[in-house]
């Protein structure tokens, strides 16, 4: 089967891209993404991929914060971004990835992260949470078999302890740097979104299992991307129609950081995060993904959005 795309759709996509001038030529874009794959006959999966695979992308609302937190050492004017988190349709178990801003920001943001608002202001409706976004496409949380943290940022961090069977998939370096943080990553972790009773994790071990295939089909695949923070991953997500998606999620904020024209505001490694960008622009062209990145306002505009929408 081809991959089909709307008119309106490559249109939004070239929109976005059209009025960057890129000075490197092996940079890659979401419309280079698109034409890649439109030149096949069939989308390019992983031998072995299981049919019935589902992508929903949801938001929790947006942070309000500054141009230099989001791309370092530029300038103090506002910027908005949005807060994304995903869920996976599979056979085997369905998975969520991150979850956003946890419920309680919705209900007393200062109380719950404190003077981290000062610099990012989350603008959350209590609707916006992700268990109640779930409910809106008849998703059972008992049925969610997976919560996969890219890490363990506060804006990533707030479907922790929400499903009762799953087992939360993480970095171990991560996990122990949240408990410990540096002095300048401190504020960025919630103790209370991630320190709970009864949870079940499972830690991977950065190189070691580095492409970790959840399911063992090619559908979800783990990739190790630290620099942003000590253990930071990333997601290709293989459907059976739509193809490739690559989800860099924090690993590139923006497609400036894809282009390598910023670093993001927040990284405990300047050199690990520019490295992580270009393993995953080797996974991205190797694969012709589609590439979605951590919280451009621009290219995020341009996805299928649920509860209305999703890729398969």
């Amino acid at each position: 089967m081809t991959t089909k795309y709307k008119k309106s759709d490559l249109e939004q996509f070239a929109k976005i891209i059209e009025n960057k001038k890129v000075e490197k030529k092996d940079n890659y874009s979401i419309k280079e993404a698109i034409q890649e794959s439109k030149k096949n006959n069939s989308p390019n999966i992983i031998s072995g991929t299981s049919s019935g695979i589902k992508l929903y992308m949801f938001q929790t609302g947006t942070l309000k914060t500054k141009l230099k937190y989001i791309k370092m050492n530029q300038s103090n004017e506002d910027f908005e971004i949005p807060v994304p988190w995903f869920l996976i349709k599979h056979p085997k178990g369905d998975v969520v990835i991150d979850g956003g801003n946890a419920k309680e920001v919705s209900v007393d943001m200062h109380a719950h992260w404190g003077s981290v608002v000062a610099a990012y202001e989350p603008v959350m409706a209590k609707h916006e949470n992700c268990i109640d976004q779930l409910s809106n496409i008849g998703q059972n949380i008992n049925d969610v078999r997976y919560l996969l943290q890219s890490h363990l940022h506060l804006d990533h961090s707030g479907g922790i302890g929400r499903f009762p069977n799953a087992t939360h998939v993480v970095q171990r370096k991560e996990h122990e740097y949240a408990y410990n943080p540096d002095w300048f990553a401190k504020a960025a972790y919630i103790r209370q979104d991630f320190d709970k009773p009864n949870l079940k994790w499972h830690f991977l071990e950065d190189k070691k299992t580095d492409f970790y295939d959840l399911y063992g089909d090619g559908a979800i695949k783990i990739i190790f991307t630290p620099g942003h923070s000590p253990g930071h991953q990333s997601f290709l997500i293989n459907l059976p129609n739509t193809g490739p998606v690559l989800l860099t999620i924090d690993a590139a904020y923006t497609m400036d950081h894809w282009n390598d024209k910023a670093l993001p505001g927040l990284v405990c490694s300047s050199v690990d995060s520019a490295s992580s960008v270009a393993k995953l622009k080797k996974v991205a062209a190797e694969n012709k993904a589609i590439i979605v990145t951590g919280h451009d306002p621009d290219a995020w505009k341009t996805f299928k959005k649920a509860p209305m929408f999703y890729y398969d």
